[in-house]
């Protein structure tokens, strides 16, 4: 063994691997597309990680797996949720972060940290594609947009339009409606992401607006999904260099930890005795049945995860 350990992150759309050393570097990753949650996915993105970090899967000290499909990783030492790991790597990747929003292919999750990098609430929308990844999707084969190039054409947009659903069933039906009446697409992918961004404030007022701000997850990378959620909050939005590998990168230092490699967390001096998460905080979330289209998902708050108090 090398000292290196694995952290995989098989979500939704996209599995997602990195290697780190003995000190928490980040020396091999990997993000693979898939079309739902996929063992050939998560094969394919180990491999391409161990391959990038110049290792093989026998060299690794420890393997810890997060995400919808975290059971399946074989030779996972430990699974963690999603919320504790993106916590974890986001705090790693950028320092000083207080609230963390990841949008991800089927979920959106706003997660607070202290300033030891240390969960302290989160709250979750997990049962409507509303601003997810997936609403994107639908958004970009509605106006026939390459998903690459959405951002780009939104922030030509000029007018700000109505848009009345945020359901993704729904809003296709919508935007065809409004291309036929002639109106521009930039001004239409312009206000959708305006309204995304709403929704997405609603989620954040559930643990409070706090920063430094860092988003996440794939639809960190559409520069117009940014740009929008900086105006609804008001704050600057960091991104970090690699947005869809933070879960990963947390996996990977728990991994790390788990194996008896000490890390120190970010903002905290390495010989202060502190638990990672040493309270429980748990809350029923809300069914979104009975929506009507408009009201945009469902929101978790606790959902069995332990949290900082302070």
């Amino acid at each position: 063994m090398t000292g290196h350990c694995l952290g995989v992150d098989l979500g939704s759309t996209t599995a997602k691997a990195v290697v780190v050393d003995h000190a928490g570097t980040i020396t091999g990753s990997s993000v693979v597309q898939m079309g739902a949650v996929s063992r050939q996915g998560m094969r394919q993105a180990i491999e391409a990680a161990l391959a990038d970090a110049g290792i093989v899967e026998d060299d690794l000290a420890g393997t810890v797996s997060t995400g919808y499909g975290r059971k399946l990783v074989p030779g996972a030492h430990r699974t963690f949720t999603e919320i504790t790991c993106h916590a974890r790597g986001t705090a790693a990747m950028c320092p000083g972060v207080r609230l963390i929003i990841d949008i991800g292919g089927q979920d959106s999750k706003a997660i607070t940290v202290d300033k030891d990098g240390l969960v302290d609430d989160f709250a979750m929308n997990d049962r409507c594609a509303s601003g997810t990844g997936r609403f994107y999707d639908v958004l970009a084969r509605a106006l026939e947009c390459d998903i690459e190039g959405l951002g780009e054409l939104a922030l030509r947009g000029r007018q700000d339009l109505e848009v009345s659903s945020m359901c993704a069933t729904f809003a296709e039906t919508e935007i065809v409606s409004m291309l036929a009446e002639g109106l521009p697409s930039p001004d239409i992918a312009a206000s959708v992401h305006r309204a995304i961004a709403g929704r997405t404030l609603a989620l954040v007022a559930q643990v409070g607006r706090h920063a430094p701000v860092v988003m996440t997850g794939g639809v960190a990378r559409n520069p117009a999904a940014v740009r929008y959620l900086e105006q609804a909050l008001d704050l600057e939005v960091r991104v970090p260099e690699h947005p869809q590998i933070t879960g990963a990168y947390g996996a990977a230092l728990l991994a790390l930890e788990s194996s008896g490699q000490p890390v120190t967390p970010p903002g905290q001096d390495a010989d202060t005795d502190v638990q990672l998460f040493p309270h429980t905080h748990s809350g029923a979330g809300h069914s979104c049945g009975g929506c009507d289209g408009t009201a945009g998902g469902a929101v978790h708050l606790g959902s069995s995860i332990t949290v900082r108090r302070s």
